[in-house]
């Protein structure tokens, strides 16, 4: 079995190859922030778009969507704005949060993607 990470990896280049098909374009793959992690930042249209890519082989304990906590989503948040400050040529952009979740149903996978998953706040 691949090492953790490798995995995360490769359900991230799933989570990507999805998004692409559906019309948005990454610019940055595995940004990190002082106090967190972006695992995509995609533009959808003139929308920057902050993809949080979770993948549970069971929706036992909630899936995907319901590992994104509040504490999870603080960190994501707090990363999105240092990205902001980095880059200047996005920060009037309108932005979102989403979430792909990624799981298994019947031996399939299956992605869900959930725009607007969460707000700044």
């Amino acid at each position: 079995m691949p090492h953790t990470r490798q995995q995360g990896s490769a359900w991230e280049n799933a989570a990507e190859t999805f998004l692409n098909g559906r019309g948005l374009k990454t610019i940055q793959k595995n940004f990190h922030g002082r106090f967190g992690e972006i695992d995509l930042v995609m533009l959808d249209g003139g929308t920057l778009v902050f993809v949080e890519v979770r993948f549970r082989s069971s929706d036992r304990y909630g899936g995907g969507a319901a590992s994104v906590t509040p504490a999870k989503q603080g960190r994501i948040v707090t990363a999105a704005k240092r990205y902001l400050q980095r880059e200047k040529r996005h920060a009037t952009r309108p932005c979102r949060f989403d979430v792909v979740s990624i799981g298994m149903e019947n031996g399939r996978t299956v992605m869900n993607w959930i725009r607007r998953a969460f707000e700044a706040g």
